[in-house]
């Protein structure tokens, strides 16, 4: 049984957009200029096609080319666009100075005239933290800190500040934000994360239980649900009107992700698998339903049921590595056709 009904169906309009995290893995190796260019053309094209976001992840240490600087690239989404909303989904704060975030991020909303919308998680990989010099066992705690001084500097306060991981004299973000402040969205599975949302954000990142989670402990906090926002990523769905050859081209780009996920989830046995991706066989991974090929009819009754379980307000889909750029227009295309004019 759902726990969220909306009160007006229409206060909740959903907008779907790309999460693109440039990879370039070995068995579609190209120049990493020309895929970064195809990339951007590809961003500058579902804008005019009517997606409402795009999106780049953060990770490091990764064989594939996996995208380790996202300020960087959306600063370049930021000049290729004009009306969609970008963002990280997400960075990863730990591993970034607090004041030099928050000025980064102040440049980078400037640029994009108030676009900007900021993804974060604290990490779940210790070979990352390592390579950064920071403590992977005391990154939650770090987090918190962190984003306590991030949102005061966006709040406009000079800031002195000698707290257990940071130390500042007379911080200040110059220029501010267009806004005032950037939304944050926050995301992470354990209560910890969830009650981090509550406390520090303007909504939940990430999949459809720690969505429910967050409206339950927002309730318990006094907090209004119908005014809660919560952004589903769903890297393993695509819309076809032929799902059965549509999975045959796809599934080697996804099969790849899949097992590079596994494969980072599985460094540190404590994790256990995250997110439930464990490393199979191409033919396992066809078999296995991972990748969700839905027709229109179906992408448009999973979105609508969506909307009756939580105040979902927008849902991230992939551009799978490897795959030729006119190849995801064309299915993307088909999305923005077929989808997107019932949830106007």
């Amino acid at each position: 049984s759902a726990i969220f009904r909306q009160s007006d169906p229409m206060t909740h309009r959903l907008g779907f957009g790309y999460l693109y995290d440039f990879r370039n893995p070995a068995a579609w190796r190209q120049d990493s200029a020309q895929l970064y260019a195809d990339t951007l053309d590809a961003i500058a094209w579902t804008e005019q096609a009517g997606f409402a976001g795009a999106w780049v992840p953060e990770h490091h240490l990764a064989e594939d080319h996996y995208m380790p600087s996202p300020l960087v690239a959306l600063a370049a989404i930021a000049a290729r666009t004009s009306r969609i909303s970008i963002g990280s989904a997400v960075a990863l704060a730990p591993l970034y100075d607090p004041v030099r975030f928050a000025s980064d991020c102040a440049v980078l909303d400037i640029l994009a005239q108030g676009r900007l919308e900021m993804g974060l998680a604290i990490g779940y990989r210790r070979r990352e933290s390592a390579a950064f010099g920071a403590d992977f066992s005391k990154r939650g705690a770090v987090f918190d800190e962190w984003l306590e001084i991030v949102t005061r500097l966006w709040a406009g306060e000079t800031l002195d500040h000698a707290g257990r991981h940071f130390r500042l004299s007379g911080a200040r973000v110059l220029p501010p934000p267009p806004r005032g402040r950037i939304p944050l969205f926050i995301g992470g599975f354990a209560d910890k994360a969830v009650a981090r949302v509550v406390r520090f954000a303007q909504g939940y990142l990430g999949n459809e239980d720690g969505a429910l989670a967050y409206v339950e402990e927002l309730r318990a906090a006094g907090g209004d649900a119908n005014r809660a926002r919560v952004r589903i990523t769903g890297l393993m769905t695509v819309v076809a009107r032929d799902p059965e050859a549509a999975l045959e081209e796809l599934a080697p780009h996804y099969h790849h992700v899949n097992n590079s996920y596994a494969e980072w989830a599985n460094e540190d046995h404590a994790l256990g698998a995250k997110g439930g991706y464990v490393p199979m066989s191409l033919d396992a991974f066809k078999a296995s339903g991972i990748l969700e090929v839905l027709t229109p009819e179906a992408a448009v009754a999973k979105f609508r049921a969506l909307q009756d379980q939580m105040p979902i307000d927008h849902f991230m889909m992939m551009m799978p590595p490897g795959l030729p750029v006119e190849r995801f227009i064309h299915y993307a295309d088909m999305f923005a056709n077929d989808v997107i004019p019932a949830f106007r």
